[in-house]
């Protein structure tokens, strides 16, 4: 069975022969201190942590973390570990400015701020209210609680640099949009 996009006039109706094997691999968000964000994000939403990699010399360093099944062993080798790390999907890297931890006035524009830019990233989850149960027993920051708003059924919570984070069900969301 052959997948078929939605229609839409900006849609190539296939995609070039040449893009055949490309993958999203990930994103990226600066964060300011990586001892409180890695924190979050491997305790309040399971991602583990796939590869470091550090850049003194330019005064950085890069987290890549992702949901991987426990039966899928991350290669010991370093090299093998990053090419492997770079053939995932999914995975969220975070990238920390050496420094930034320090000065208690830096902070990170969030993108939803005026003006607005970025907008968030967003986790499925099986259970919306589970996972809003976990989130209060995190003292994770809401913006936006499952119950709330014109949106039933979607949360919105913010990371420790202010990002926001979109929280659904996949399966809740079946007449979204209908």
């Amino acid at each position: 069975m052959s997948f078929n996009t939605e229609a839409h006039p900006a849609v190539a109706p296939q995609a070039p022969a040449q893009t055949q094997g490309f993958r999203f691999n990930h994103t990226m968000v600066r964060v300011k201190d990586p001892a409180v964000s890695l924190q979050f994000y491997s305790t309040v939403f399971g991602m583990r942590l796939l590869r470091t990699l550090d850049f003194p010399e330019m005064d950085f360093s890069l987290y890549f973390l992702a949901h991987i099944s426990p039966d899928q062993p991350a290669p010991e080798d370093e090299a093998q570990r990053t090419a492997w790390t770079f053939s995932q999907t999914g995975v969220l890297e975070l990238t920390h400015n050496y420094g930034t931890e320090n000065d208690p006035n830096f902070a990170y524009h969030d993108g939803n701020a005026e003006p607005q830019g970025y907008g968030h990233i967003c986790f499925a989850v099986p259970d919306i209210d589970a996972a809003e149960r976990w989130f209060d027993d995190n003292q994770v920051t809401f913006i936006k609680r499952a119950n709330e708003g014109g949106l039933k059924g979607v949360i919105f919570v913010k990371d420790p640099d202010g990002y926001w984070i979109e929280v659904v069900a996949a399966a809740a969301l079946a007449k979204l949009g209908s």
